[in-house]
């Protein structure tokens, strides 16, 4: 082992760093001996946790020799099989071979090793070494870190591109922007925001989409928790894919109706899968009982739009879909607690989100609303919910140039160019 950690090194050593670009944030990287605490970056595969480290390296390396600044990608297919003293040997072979300890460490999609996290927290407490991980697994997030790194580690979480970034990877100002609002946005809308598949041809999208699938399926789902049912993982993914809601009964019919027999304790421990690899939210109706929240069926939406629009056979021409999903990605990077809301005569609010407990705002999500019954439908459903919820904080986001005023009898009618801050 000691051979393929002192090889990584020196090509590390060699290694010349591609360009980036920048996100909207980027990692504080300020060596701060007095708080040792790691900081964790989580999220979805492919989504550019590895050039969020790789551009903060660029910036260290103005000031700090390579030396100083290490950097390895645990995925590297040299490592065979990852052993927790691969890590026990990590710094003392570095300071064998550079002959010091390094300053910084940059672990990319750490988690795969053994008792990662205990080796973290046994280095954050007998050195002075700054520490940078990457994972592609909730469970290295802020609510299940291992106990001996609760309170020793920052999350930030990263997400697939926002519009303004996308616009950025696209090459695209904004002060020239609005001549081509609505063809860069249904890019955006129909092939999502993982950066990969931005810089791609369109030709290439969606292959490049269903390979990333495949990936996450083999190696954040089945290699990771011992999937034996690989078909009935495939399926159960091919249903969620293409459900607005899902119930675990509902869906153990579903696999009855095709000759497979599931159980309900499979599907859900699939599910707890599924969301752990990023790929999946679950969005439950909004009630003050929490018994009636687990009673009703729960939306789906996804990490990224365009796997709905490269797997999913009833939602990849579904425009007033995908729409939807861009607005929750949105809304739930801004909003810890975000629930839907219906009552039993279906009118329905895409989305109510609550501060300190209280309901604070209810949104619909709307890609057309020149149709006229769809805004009456949609006005009339947050009228009641503002009622029934005490929320008058109405708001609907819309895609499109329809010349709507600002507001409409106390809604908020918000387009698209406004909603994802153009």
């Amino acid at each position: 082992m000691n051979q393929i950690i002192r090889t990584i090194l020196l090509e590390w050593k060699e290694r010349k760093l591609p360009n980036v670009i920048k996100r909207d944030f980027m990692l504080d990287v300020t060596l701060n001996n007095k708080v040792k605490n790691a900081t964790v970056c989580t999220g979805f595969r492919r989504v550019g946790k590895t050039y969020i480290l790789l551009e903060a390296i660029e910036r260290l390396l103005k000031t700090y020799s390579r030396e100083d600044v290490i950097y390895i990608n645990f995925e590297d297919e040299r490592i065979i099989k990852p052993e927790t003293n691969l890590l026990t040997e990590l710094i003392p072979e570095i300071e064998s071979l550079f002959g010091k300890k390094p300053k910084y460490l940059f672990l990319d999609e750490l988690q795969v090793i053994p008792n990662w996290s205990k080796w973290v927290r046994r280095v954050l407490d007998s050195e002075s070494i700054q520490i940078f991980i990457t994972g592609s697994s909730s469970k290295m997030s802020s609510s299940e870190l291992p106990t001996e790194l609760r309170g020793r580690a920052w999350e930030v979480k990263v997400n697939p591109l926002n519009f303004s970034e996308f616009l950025r990877f696209k090459n695209t100002k904004i002060d020239s922007l609005y001549s081509s609002f609505d063809f860069l946005f249904n890019e955006f809308l129909t092939f999502g925001g993982l950066p990969a598949v931005v810089l791609s041809t369109e030709d290439k999208k969606q292959e490049l989409l269903q390979a990333y699938f495949r990936t996450v399926v083999q190696k954040d789902i089945t290699e990771r928790y011992k999937v034996v049912n690989d078909n009935a993982l495939k399926t159960l993914l091919k249903f969620l894919i293409n459900s607005n809601y899902i119930t675990i009964s509902k869906l153990s019919n579903n696999f009855k109706s095709i000759g497979l027999g599931v159980g309900k304790t499979t599907i859900d421990k699939y599910i707890s899968y599924i969301k752990s690899s990023y790929f999946m939210d679950e969005l439950k109706m909004f009630s003050p009982k929490i018994i009636n929240q687990l009673g009703y069926p729960r939306k789906t939406y996804f990490i990224d739009n365009g796997f709905l629009t490269s797997l999913s056979t009833k939602f990849s021409k579904n425009f007033g879909r995908l729409f939807e999903n861009l607005v929750y990605q949105e809304l739930a990077n801004e909003n810890e607690e975000l629930f839907y809301w219906k009552d039993n005569k279906n009118r329905e609010v895409d989305f109510v989100t609550l501060k300190d407990n209280k309901v604070d705002s209810l949104y619909q999500a709307c890609y057309d609303i020149t149709d006229e019954e769809t805004f009456e439908r949609e006005i009339k459903s947050l009228f009641r919910a503002k009622k029934v919820l005490g929320c008058t904080n109405l708001n609907l986001v819309f895609f499109g140039k329809t010349d709507f005023p600002k507001s409409v009898e106390g809604i908020k009618i918000i387009p698209a160019s406004e909603f994802f801050k153009i």
